[in-house]
């Protein structure tokens, strides 16, 4: 592993084994999180079969700058910080998007291409309203919780657990969330909100694999389904997953679907 930073942004790079293959990878996290929610599995298993891997924490976010300014940021904030670390790279990657990172995907793409799209239990087109919508009906205590986030707060250990697993999880791991949720930017919420959403889809046009979780509590399969529509592709549930199925105890099968699809299309 090879851990830098840029002049701004926590960065984490996992390089490929044996010759790489020709696209490298980006991920980017939800909201809340950092870059390490992505290093426990998915940077080792991509980087083990050939591929460069690196994920960043977002302005304000675990080990990259801004934090005291946090609430500042906006939707428009996140996309420059992905166009620093595209514009690092030696050729444009392949982005990887989950939760909030997959709006962040779809603003990118407004004003820059990309040769693929990711999308992992992505916020939709549309926004947030859905998500909240579908949470106070099936797990209004479970939204109340988590809006505590927002404010600096920190969701109980069940209400973390409820929202992001699905399968069982272990103390260690759950530990490991807890402590290392953060707030987020109230500005962002506000975009997500609908102030600033995706003009149009814009990854119609490019190679794009939408997947989603069977049991996710934030962003469910109907919403999954209804962002593949607008992007003109398939959507792929994977069952027997939360929403953070990179941190899922079974997590492999997330990752050989994306995998998978970036042999088919030679990445």
């Amino acid at each position: 592993m090879m851990q830098t930073k840029s002049p701004r942004l926590e960065v984490i790079t996992r390089q490929p084994s044996g010759t790489p293959r020709p696209r490298p990878l980006v991920f980017v996290h939800g909201a809340y999180v950092g870059a390490w929610s992505w290093d426990r599995h998915y940077l080792p298993y991509f980087a083990e079969r050939g591929w460069q891997a690196t994920a960043f924490s977002l302005s304000g976010h675990a080990g990259s700058a801004g934090a005291e300014g946090l609430n500042a940021f906006s939707l428009k904030d996140y996309v420059s910080d992905l166009r620093e670390i595209v514009t690092s790279l030696d050729c444009d990657p392949v982005v990887i998007g989950h939760s909030m990172g997959g709006l962040i995907v779809q603003k990118y793409l407004e004003q820059w291409d990309l040769p693929g799209l990711v999308l992992v239990c992505s916020v939709p087109p549309q926004g947030l309203l859905g998500s909240a919508l579908h949470m106070m009906f099936t797990r209004p205590m479970v939204l109340l919780d988590l809006h505590r986030v927002i404010g600096g707060g920190v969701p109980s250990p069940e209400s973390l657990s409820e929202a992001l697993f699905h399968q069982p999880v272990s103390r260690a791991m759950l530990n490991e969330c807890y402590m290392n949720m953060q707030a987020e930017s109230m500005r962002a919420i506000w975009d997500m909100s609908g102030f600033d959403l995706p003009r149009r889809p814009q990854a119609r046009h490019l190679p794009t694999l939408v997947i989603g979780a069977e049991h996710d509590a934030l962003i469910p399969p109907v919403l999954v389904e209804q962002t593949a529509q607008l992007l003109g592709c398939p959507a792929s549930i994977i069952p027997n997953m939360g929403h953070a199925m990179m941190l899922e105890a079974d997590w492999q099968p997330g990752a050989q679907c994306i995998a998978d699809w970036l042999l088919q299309h030679d990445f």
